[in-house]
């Protein structure tokens, strides 16, 4: 089961990553909206403190061909995209590319099911990071390919093993759920124990 943990801000994070040796991380670039925003000088900064086992992602909704470009000379391993893609840009970009997804969106699943540049999907609550769940029912028909499918939206520790149980995606990705009750970032003690409930109900 592959854990991907997005929204890291600090190189501290990026150590807790490495100590529960997590297979993603996730960096969310041009978009003020969010908490979790990263410049890409600061993204950079954070990368350079993982361990190069962690494959790097670019979170951006929506990009123009600028950002992807900065994206793709700044060392990332996919770019995460959400919103529209233009079908243009979309050819034109080099890095493996992770699709979000939800039950609103599955209308353009045939043509990204036939897309070599989509690595993989990441299935996600109507509203993307605002940490709630969406009912794992309505995603139980999703249409299963060779690519890597992720399974996101207010996943936490006590719900991932019943997450996991109903979907069996090849991967989990979490934000909210491993953060701090009273203040931002990343909680180290909810991250290891989200990996350890992970590793204990897939054994």
């Amino acid at each position: 089961m592959k854990i991907k943990i997005c929204g890291l801000t600090t190189c501290k994070e990026a150590q807790y990553l490495n100590d529960n040796a997590v297979d993603f991380a996730g960096f969310v670039l041009f978009y003020p909206k969010s908490k979790r925003n990263n410049t890409i000088a600061q993204a950079k900064e954070i990368m350079s403190c993982l361990h190069p086992g962690i494959k790097k992602v670019a979170v951006v909704v929506s990009p123009n061909p600028e950002q992807i470009r900065q994206i793709e000379e700044t060392g990332f391993d996919y770019i995460q995209i959400h919103g529209s893609l233009d079908e243009k840009l979309l050819d034109s970009i080099s890095l493996p590319i992770l699709k979000a997804f939800n039950v609103n969106d599955m209308k353009h699943y045939n043509f990204y099911h036939q897309c070599d540049k989509i690595a993989g999907y990441v299935f996600d609550a109507l509203e993307p990071g605002s940490g709630k769940t969406f009912d794992w029912n309505l995603a139980k028909n999703i249409p299963r390919d060779e690519k890597l499918l992720l399974l996101a939206g207010g996943l936490t520790e006590d719900n991932v093993a019943d997450a996991i149980a109903a979907l069996h995606p090849d991967g989990v990705d979490v934000s909210s759920g491993v953060e701090y009750d009273e203040k931002p970032g990343k909680d180290p003690e909810k991250i290891k124990r989200f990996v350890q409930k992970i590793s204990n109900d897939t054994i």
